[in-house]
């Protein structure tokens, strides 16, 4: 029951910490609606199962036979960060939300996705929970419990950013204002990605 409140503990406390997921789920809330917004909240929840996948199932062999590994995924995601970070500060403003400016449900889910599978911080967050905190006795069917529901907590986090910020008349307000916070909220990525950089290189 301490290992479980713990895991409940932590799991909430890296949610709502404010981040990667946080911006791309409020960029896509706000400009392309509600079910965009849901189907980026579902994308990151996706990417945390990877997190868990490869702690419970490969972490011991990769760590054994591939020591640079999450040095890695670490690059990959600073990069990643700064990417999408200068994407969403020279995005253009979005006039018809209806038009074929909007994202499809495939690239909503990527977005997603690729943001929290690349994102360090989810990285070591599952790792350093699984290590440090879970009993190396505890049955491989509440490992999986403990993954899904890290998953489960971050969907429902980020649906109700994505309701929030679809809301209609804080979203009409939003958009009036969307170069601005574009501009914003790319920097912040991009300001995230940079700082993971330097410190990995450090």
């Amino acid at each position: 029951m301490t290992e479980f409140l713990a895991v409940i503990m932590i799991t909430i406390l890296a949610v709502i910490s404010p981040g990667a997921d946080f911006a791309i789920v409020t960029k896509n809330s706000y400009l392309y609606g509600r079910s965009i917004g849901v189907l980026t909240s579902i994308g990151i929840a996706l990417g945390v199962l990877v997190h868990v996948a490869y702690t419970l199932l490969a972490v011991t062999i990769v760590m054994e036979f591939a020591p640079n590994f999450l040095t890695i995924i670490k690059y990959l995601g600073a990069f990643y960060l700064i990417y999408i970070g200068y994407k969403t500060f020279i995005q253009k403003p979005v006039k018809d939300v209806g038009s074929s400016t909007c994202i499809s449900s495939a690239q909503a889910l990527r977005y997603g996705f690729f943001t929290n599978a690349l994102n360090p911080k989810t990285t070591l967050f599952v790792i350093s929970t699984y290590t440090q905190i879970v009993s190396a006795i505890t049955p491989k069917s509440i490992l999986i419990g403990y993954g899904l529901f890290m998953s489960v907590a971050h969907f429902i986090w980020f649906a109700l950013v994505a309701l929030l910020f679809s809301q209609r008349t804080l979203r009409e307000k939003m958009l009036n204002k969307q170069v601005a916070i574009n501009r914003v909220i790319g920097f912040i990525l991009g300001l995230l990605g940079v700082f993971l950089l330097f410190t990995n290189l450090n």
